[in-house]
């Protein structure tokens, strides 16, 4: 299988399925010199693991790394960093059933055409599951991020209908709602929210917002490496992301341009921008400005309900999935949209260093 690498000087290979005897990712271009342990890692997984509240799956799993390799006496050694995590809590049994059909809103279909077969048991390299190793690195690089003063934080702006208001914005929240949400008021109606999609063996998606501080101006590579265009990647390749927005966003069509540019100013010698409307990023390249991304989740594929597919037979049938599903995702997902802001941005920040002669010159000599 292609397509499990990210990165061109910071860059990872994810491995393993959601069934398997683990998962995990192998880091390579990481600089030496850099202070990590498997705590500061496992801050990390603990926000994506599930079974931690009534909102997520009842899987339990300690999802517990461990460090292979890259790291001598605390600290990177410059050679690739190899990351595990042990699967404790399959239940394969579970998953038998659908060797046979096709569920709704998955990737079984289209894994079964491109490959001939697939892994049911979970769904695989498909399964939410897979994800693991990208946080895992992506909890490196947000270390290396802190190392310049560059700090990216993400928390879930809307479940369902109900959006979290300015107002009562409180970003200690996020780490404490079961939500992630940073309103405890909109938290509480967005569980009763999911309660009643829990009765009506129903699930539902909302939208997550990404923050980037520190970010310096000139980083991203014209015209196929822009920034927004290897953000977008990177989080378009999280499994249940449907959509995502730069600043403004899908707003800005509906704008004048006398609305949507932002005015330059000069202040303490330093230029600005008296607003923000393109999100940070200008001609694919950072301006200096906090950089806003926001990714639209969709629900949870997994319901109770009766739904109509075909099996492998070619028949129209009506199935009930089992197994243990997460009513809603998009609280465990705010962590990996946060890991994979951090790659994308590392490494643009790597590759940007050769960006001038100048600065070649200044490091050799």
């Amino acid at each position: 299988m292609a397509g499990s690498v990210f990165g061109k000087c910071f860059t990872i290979t994810t491995w393993g399925e959601s069934h398997g005897p683990g998962l995990g990712v192998v880091i390579d271009g990481c600089p030496a010199g850099l202070a990590l342990s498997e705590e500061d890692i496992q801050i990390y997984l603990d926000r994506r693991k599930p079974g931690q509240t009534d909102i997520s799956t009842p899987r339990k799993e300690a999802d517990k790394v461990r460090i292979l390799s890259g790291i001598f006496e605390g600290e990177t050694t410059g050679t690739p960093i190899s990351l595990m995590v042990e699967n404790t809590s399959q239940k394969s049994s579970d998953y038998s059933e659908i060797a046979f059909y096709y569920r709704p809103g998955h990737a079984d279909y289209t894994f079964d055409q491109k490959y001939g077969f697939r892994d049911y048991r979970g769904g695989g390299r498909s399964s939410a599951r897979e994800t693991i190793g990208r946080v895992a690195a992506g909890a490196v690089a947000a270390k290396l991020l802190k190392t310049i003063g560059i700090e990216i934080y993400a928390y879930v702006r809307s479940i369902g209908p109900i959006t979290i208001s300015d107002t009562n914005f409180d970003r200690e929240a996020v780490l404490k709602t079961p939500t992630c949400m940073p309103d405890y008021e909109a938290s509480q109606k967005a569980e009763q929210y999911l309660k009643a999609c829990m009765q009506e063996k129903d699930s539902s998606g909302g939208m997550i917002e990404c923050r980037i501080h520190g970010m310096p101006a000139g980083i991203g590579e014209p015209v196929f490496r822009k920034l927004d265009a290897a953000l977008g990647q990177a989080i378009f390749s999280i499994g249940a992301v449907k959509a995502v927005e730069i600043g403004d966003g899908c707003m800005a069509a509906l704008a004048k341009g006398s609305e949507n540019n932002d005015a330059f100013v000069v202040s303490d010698g330093k230029v600005w921008k008296k607003t923000n409307h393109a999100g940070g990023i200008l001609g694919g390249i950072s301006d200096g400005s906090e950089i806003l991304l926001r990714a639209y989740i969709k629900p949870t594929p997994s319901i109770f309900q009766k739904q109509q597919t075909v099996n492998k037979d070619g028949e129209n049938i009506t199935v009930e999935i089992k197994g243990r599903h997460d009513p809603v995702i998009v609280p465990r997902a705010v962590v990996v949209v946060e890991a994979m802001t951090a790659l994308t941005v590392v490494d643009l920040l790597f590759e940007n260093m050769y960006a001038k002669t100048d600065r070649i010159i200044e490091f050799y000599q």
